[in-house]
């Protein structure tokens, strides 16, 4: 039949593309979408006997998760959500969808990325984008005014997805945020505390966090004479500066964005500072600066904060940084990324945390951001019909930045999978009830335990799968254990044994594992 020559012609021709991308050493990319589209072709064609053949494959920009990766995650998930609680937090969630216009206008030139739904019974929806934003308009709607909460769930974005850079239209945040009225500075600098807590007890290496401030941002623009129409534009192009170096910047601040080569050149000198209480006492004093209320707000507060933080002990990571902008539009005051440091390390993968995240590291510098986060202060107000504000401060940690790290060493490393802490194994045959007997006693109790499925295993079998499976503990029966009322416990990585009495099994057991 014509259709089907049509499209064995079509997969020829779309495996010479894949072969010579392939060949040139194309990027995984670019490879990956050739192979899609070849596959989704030999789809077309069906089997032999008429049935449908799927492709087996995830959608573009989204991944499966193996039981090891998924260990690596759960250990990473239980530090942060430790901490979080540690700080107070309690948790909230909010739908994985949104009424469209709840999302729109709150992420500047990011929102091309939201992803719209279809028409729902007379409803636009999209996806969510962040976490943030569904949260304020949680606190608009149930009306609360104060809040110390974390929400970790999945997001979604539009973007051309990078796998290689670990850019995904699906991912995980991981958001802790203070709402309510309070004295300047003090929630803001628990935010930043926290942020330490977690970088440090993860220990992926060396990091700093870097804080800047919005209204020092306009400020700074205002003097140096950027237009107001143009300063959220600017701010995004500033933001670029982590991955990209300044003369790029510059070019595109004054040929794509039409500032004025000299309010780009006072930018420039503006945004080469760092320092900590120091700088923002200098920038008080300075000739311009000084001239912008808002940014002596700003400076006044930077200064009360490294106060708190020099009382919270985390100083020796943090740096006043000028040039760290944070792409997004409901940033009002304070704002801030933690990002890894490793001198001369080749950068890990990059991954999506909250939007503004920077997501290329600079060799033997920046390996990449871990964290990011600040105040927005008018977001709930957007939602609220009286506009009454709830000012909010928080931060994000870049989830799936930490979990390709942690991957990357877990892969030389044996990572259970599961938590059995013994298995009741039997050296002889027909012993599967008195198994099953025990390992009912064991489960009662609370133990985490499990039998092979089998009527009569051989004991190496029963013994190999423990070691494989880094299960410590294995209770062991046999005819002689059962007329002694005992139970051969042996410990797998030493392989010792030793006689235990059924009464006291459960107890050794706790004991022995407490450790583990």
């Amino acid at each position: 039949m014509a259709d089907k020559t049509q499209i064995q012609e079509a997969i020829k021709i779309q495996g010479e593309v894949v072969r010579k991308l392939k060949s040139e050493k194309a990027t995984n990319d670019q490879i990956d979408e050739e192979v899609s589209k070849l596959l989704a072709l030999k789809a077309q064609l069906g089997s032999d006997d008429g049935k449908h053949q799927f492709v087996l494959k995830t959608p573009k920009g989204t991944r499966d998760y193996n039981p090891k990766q998924m260990a690596v995650r759960e250990k990473v998930f239980n530090t942060i959500v430790s901490c979080f609680k540690r700080h107070g937090a309690e948790t909230i969630d909010t739908p994985v969808f949104e009424l469209k216009e709840t999302l729109t206008g709150k992420y500047g030139e990011d929102s091309k990325l939201i992803y719209d739904l279809k028409d729902q019974g007379g409803e636009l929806l999209s996806l969510r984008y962040d976490l943030t934003v569904p949260f304020a308009r949680y606190l608009a709607m149930n009306k609360i005014t104060n809040i110390k909460r974390y929400h970790i769930a999945k997001v979604y974005r539009r973007d051309n997805p990078a796998m290689t850079r670990g850019r995904y239209r699906e991912f995980y945040q991981c958001d802790f945020d203070i709402a309510g009225k309070y004295d300047a500075m003090i929630p803001d600098a628990e935010c930043l505390r926290i942020v330490h807590e977690i970088l440090s007890e993860l220990d992926l290496g060396d990091f700093h966090i870097k804080v800047n401030d919005r209204r020092i941002l306009d400020g700074m623009f205002a003097v140096c004479g950027v237009p107001d129409d143009k300063f959220r534009t600017i701010c995004s192009t500033v933001d670029k500066l982590d991955k990209m170096c300044w003369e790029d910047v510059k070019t595109e601040m004054v040929k794509e964005k039409g500032l004025s080569e000299d309010a780009a050149n006072q930018i420039g000198q503006y945004v080469s500072m760092q320092g900590g209480m120091d700088l923002a006492e200098r920038l008080l004093q300075d000739s311009k600066m000084s001239q912008s209320k808002q940014a002596c707000a700003g400076l006044s507060d930077m200064k009360q904060l490294f106060s708190y933080l020099q009382l919270f002990q985390v100083t020796d990571k943090v740096v006043f940084d000028l040039s760290l902008a944070r792409g997004l539009d409901y940033y009002t005051g304070i704002i801030y990324e933690g990002v890894l440091t490793q001198t001369g390390a080749t950068p890990a993968p990059p991954l999506q945390a909250r939007a503004g995240d920077t997501l290329d590291g600079v060799e033997s510098v920046s390996v990449g951001s871990l964290a990011g986060g600040g105040r927005y202060d008018g977001l709930v107000g957007m939602f609220d019909a009286k506009g009454r504000t709830v000012p909010c401060v928080g931060v994000s940690i870049g989830i799936e930045r930490i979990f390709s790290i942690m991957e990357q060493k877990a892969e030389a490393e044996k990572v259970r999978t599961t938590e059995i802490q013994v298995m009741v194994v039997s050296a002889q045959k027909n012993l599967l009830e008195e198994r099953l007997k025990l390992v009912t006693e064991l489960w009662n109790a609370g133990i985490k335990a499990e039998v092979m499925y089998k009527k009569n295993p051989k004991l190496l079998s029963q013994l190999q799968h423990c070691e494989e499976s880094g299960i410590p503990l294995v209770a062991i029966l046999g005819e002689q254990e059962l007329k002694d009322g005992v139970v051969k416990l042996r410990t797998t990585a030493t392989r010792e044994e030793v006689d235990v009495s059924r009464v006291d099994l459960v107890q050794k057991i706790r004991k022995m594992t407490s450790a583990v």
